[in-house]
């Protein structure tokens, strides 16, 4: 299943708790103390007019993005109770032999079943498919591999050395891992949290 939203993209996570307000959305919030060196502090995610409005304060970028729920229920079907206690956000640049296209075929069909077999303790597996870019990088998607606790994501990402090892040749298949920005770890609440 597949559902069009807008991912307003921050540096700060105050100006996204700001900006946040009155949107409806979920937001993704770095949980690092320092967000300098990260590719983005915060992402806020909804299918709200006003998100389009953030075009000149998500001074990072503005995506309109395809979500597709590939474990556990849709992002909007989470009540807080149900929602990951962390989140792992790798933004994605297609690799440069495939295009856009091919990436995100590859990445959808052959990944993420490969993720499902490899990640065992990952609650929740979202794909966040650029379909349009309003402003900010050249990115092609967003990856939201989703853990009980931070602990888990950073301690149980993979099953096995081999399930890393599977995991980083595949992803090199279909995505740019130079340009590709480094992985975001996140909390994801609504705005109003």
């Amino acid at each position: 299943m597949s559902v069009l939203k807008i991912a307003a993209v921050f540096s700060s996570r105050a100006a996204a708790v700001e900006q946040g307000k009155g949107t409806d959305s979920l937001m993704l919030r770095a949980t690092s103390q320092e967000t300098q060196h990260l590719p983005f502090a915060a992402i806020l995610l909804g299918s709200s007019a006003k998100l389009m409005a953030l075009n000149t304060v998500a001074d990072v970028g503005l995506y309109l993005v395809s979500e597709r729920t590939i474990l556990n229920a849709p992002l909007s079907a989470l009540d807080s109770d149900q929602r990951p206690g962390s989140v792992g956000v790798f933004p994605m640049v297609a690799h440069p032999d495939l295009g856009s296209q091919a990436s995100d075929e590859h990445w959808r069909l052959q990944h993420a079943p490969l993720a499902l077999e490899v990640h065992t303790m990952m609650t929740h597996y979202y794909q966040l498919s650029i379909v349009h870019r309003f402003a900010g990088p050249q990115w092609n998607g967003f990856a939201l591999c989703c853990f009980k606790t931070e602990s888990d994501l950073r301690l149980h990402f993979f099953n096995s050395k081999d399930g890393e090892r599977r995991i980083a040749e595949d992803v090199r298949k279909f995505a740019d891992t130079r340009r590709s920005p480094r992985r975001v770890v996140a909390t994801l609440n609504g705005t109003n949290a």
